[in-house]
């Protein structure tokens, strides 16, 4: 884990050079080619270091334009943000149109008849591995799969979900209008099951004035999550559902009436910007994925241009957030004096799509209450400010990758949220900037145990496995 500059104690002069020589070290050194294994490559600009004179030549697209290929483009250049887009949701090729699925356990799990969590890690295990081999294929890579709280604590995962909206709902004061629900990439349609299941038994009078809408862009996805909708084990059937099969981002409608808008565990594939500073002037740069005619790639930088990037900068620098890559101007300054050093500083990931997600809120859904989860720090991600974890699963084993430059379609791109900062830019966009608006940020933990029936969830050593797992994600309601 690295340390802040505030955080190093400096004994002397020596002291300060060996840290900065070892930060030189592990930096990226603009001013030379780096090339990965992968066949990847990252070039900087800023000292006009020569490049293939043909890259001006490749036409710049975004992930939109590339929607109808069949086949990863060459000779094109793209923001990361969508080359990221286009890596795990081209329609085509795209991750999650081939590769994903999502575990689900066929029976729910009785968790009063197990004996403590380390039985219930050896349950899932043992369920996930039956779950996987048949998913294999003969090139060794296999189909990505993966679960969720939803999926391993159902129903009662679910019924904290429903519990919540059942009360705010409530406390909007014998309310006269419909409880409408929009829930963004449904997956298996577990959580619509279950949210709908808790207030049909519950709040039947609530229930009839429920509607649901899943907002999902993987055809595939709501194909089957039509299927369960219909089949359900033979049990209730939610004829209040819809399914919408189009991106939250393509949306063009109003939605004047009350709703509430849920992300579960969406936010973390919304693709990202990658942005330096110069080292001295701090002026911004963005990154540019180039893609050449053998389909390797390369990372260039130009000065922020994009109307995008350009919004998410200066809506950023109203709030309180200071990005760690430009604390200690003296340090940089002191750096930039050395030999080799770098000419920019080290990378930050921008979440730009989050910030059209929040436009989208604003424009087509205003009187929305809005629910997220999801993971706010992760492991093993890539290097850089709010990197992403990239990784496959070879040969039964998940494997992490060291950059975001990989095939599109068989890697898993995810990112962790800032929720404070998410709050204050929400509150921005939404809410005009007032301070007043109630928006809560909570812990996983702490919003099941207001809202979770988690005598359900315990075990026989007291021990509660929807507790203590998924502990790196947090809600944010408004």
């Amino acid at each position: 884990m690295l340390l802040s500059h505030s955080k190093l104690a400096f004994n002397s002069f020596n002291s300060t050079i060996r840290y900065w020589w070892r930060h030189l070290i592990q930096s990226s050194i603009i001013s030379r080619k780096l090339t990965s294994a992968t066949g990847s490559s990252t070039i900087g600009l800023l000292d006009e270091i020569p490049i293939n004179p043909e890259y001006s030549t490749y036409k710049r697209y975004n992930a939109s334009q590339l929607a109808n290929r069949t086949t990863p483009p060459k000779c094109v250049q793209m923001l990361v943000r969508d080359f990221i887009d286009d890596s795990l949701y081209n329609p085509n090729y795209g991750y999650f149109s081939k590769q994903a699925i999502i575990f689900s356990p066929e029976k729910e799990i009785e968790f009063n008849k197990i004996k403590d969590n380390l039985e219930f890690m050896n349950l899932v295990a043992k369920m996930y591995k039956q779950h996987e081999v048949p998913l294999d294929v003969t090139n060794k890579v296999s189909r990505q799969v993966w679960h969720t709280s939803t999926e391993l604590f159902k129903p009662w995962y679910g019924y904290a979900i429903a519990k919540y909206v059942v009360t705010e709902y409530k406390l909007s004061g014998s309310p006269s209008h419909d409880l409408i629900i929009y829930e963004l990439g449904a997956g298996n349609a577990t959580l619509m099951r279950n949210v709908l299941d808790y207030i049909q038994k519950f709040e039947p009078s609530i229930y009839k004035r429920t509607r649901y809408k899943i907002v999902e862009i993987s055809s595939k996805l709501a194909e089957r999550q039509l299927q369960n909708q219909s089949i359900q084990n033979n049990k209730n059937i939610h004829d209040c559902v819809e399914i919408i099969n189009k991106s939250i981002f393509d949306w063009d409608e109003l939605v004047a009436d009350r709703c509430y808008i849920f992300a579960f565990e969406v936010l973390d594939n919304f693709a990202h910007d990658l942005i330096r500073y110069d080292c001295i002037s701090e002026k911004p740069y963005q990154a540019v994925v180039i893609i050449d005619d053998k389909g390797d790639f390369e990372e260039i930088y130009e000065p922020v241009t994009d109307p995008l990037i350009m919004r998410y900068l200066a809506l950023r620098s109203r709030t309180l957030y200071k990005t760690p890559v430009l604390q200690n101007r003296f340090f940089r300054q002191l750096r930039n004096k050395l030999p080799f050093s770098p000419n920019m500083t080290s990378p930050e990931f921008i979440p730009t799509k989050e910030l059209l997600f929040l436009e989208i809120l604003k424009d087509y859904f205003p009187q929305h209450r809005l629910i997220i989860s999801d993971f706010y720090k992760l492991p093993d991600t890539i290097r850089g400010i709010d990197a992403p974890v990239v990784q496959t699963r070879y040969e039964d084993t998940m494997v992490p990758c060291s950059t975001f430059m990989v095939s599109p379609g068989w890697f898993d791109i995810f990112f962790p949220t800032n929720f404070e900062l998410l709050r204050d830019i929400y509150r921005l966009v939404c809410h005009s900037g007032t301070a007043e608006e109630n928006i809560r940020i909570l812990s996983q933990r702490d919003f099941l145990k207001r809202y979770a029936d988690l005598e359900r969830t315990k075990t026989k050593s007291g021990e509660n496995p929807m507790l203590v797992y998924y502990e790196n994600v947090k809600f944010l309601l408004s």
